[in-house]
């Protein structure tokens, strides 16, 4: 009886050391295996700068996984609920509206570039065609909104009042001399609008998504010197994370620099 129990105590042994072998050798291929790092971002130019990038990670041990939204409204709450790690798409001061508005306390971690916003239509060719009573479309969002109103400004189609900055609205119109109506719309419907308005102003992302070229088909863009860069966005805290970190020193990296460059030519400036 002893005997058989020596040799069951045994066999029991033997079992559980196969087995916390077999869970040593799973911990360890699972150690090295890579790194998830769920980016999400608009297509273009967003989503393409961060497939220049994958390849980057991928040699430092980190699956990146580029999730692309149609809407950008959809990005910072996607964020915050944790279905995404960081997101890339937005500038500064979009940030700072929607943190404001949703109590939200996003962390922005390195600037990659700037898309300077155009004017477009299909209808004139010049800006200072813009004939009387035209109607204008612009973003509905508050920031993009304000700065669309500026790019008008700048173009010298209406005034806004002094200090009226990015969250201007039509309120703070102060000089309207061709008489414009402006019309707002979710940003991504601007592009198809310019078949019913006369005028639109249009993020270059949506543009370049729609086939614009900013430089070549714009009747006027923003000046080259905008401070709304594109900024990658984290939750607050995950800004030291080692991945994260490895993502940023890639957005910012001489490949990057050299892609935007080659492909946009101007309507994708490197902010760094």
């Amino acid at each position: 009886m002893k005997k058989k129990l020596i040799v069951m105590l045994l066999s029991l042994t033997l079992i559980l050391t196969g087995i916390a072998g077999c869970g040593q050798k799973d911990a360890a291929q699972n150690e090295n295996a890579p790194k998830k790092l769920v980016v999400g971002a608009t297509a273009k130019p967003h989503a393409e700068i961060l497939e220049i990038v994958k390849p980057m990670l991928a040699k430092e041990g980190i699956d990146l996984e580029i999730k692309e939204f149609t809407d950008y409204v959809l990005l910072n709450p996607a964020l915050v609920e944790g279905e995404i790690d960081a997101n890339f798409f937005q500038h500064r001061p979009y940030l700072d509206d929607f943190n404001a508005k949703n109590n939200a306390n996003l962390h922005e971690v390195v600037k990659v570039h700037t898309e300077p916003m155009g004017v477009y239509s299909s209808k004139i060719k010049n800006i200072a065609d813009v004939p009387k009573g035209a109607q204008i479309g612009i973003p509905n969002d508050a920031t993009n909104g304000g700065r669309a109103l500026m790019v008008l400004e700048h173009a010298g189609i209406i005034k806004l009042k002094e200090g009226a900055g990015v969250t201007a609205t039509e309120k703070d119109i102060i000089k309207n001399p061709k008489n414009v109506k402006i019309v707002m719309m979710d940003a991504p419907m601007l592009a198809r609008a310019l078949e019913d308005l006369d005028v639109c102003v249009i993020n270059s992302n949506y543009a370049l998504e729609a086939n614009l070229n900013p430089v070549k088909d714009s009747i006027f863009m923003e000046p080259k010197d905008s401070p709304f860069a594109n900024i990658l966005v984290v939750r607050p805290g995950d800004e030291k994370r080692e991945d994260i970190q490895k993502l940023a020193k890639a957005l910012q990296s001489p490949e990057v620099k050299k892609f935007l460059e080659e492909k946009y030519n101007g309507s994708c400036i490197p902010a760094f």
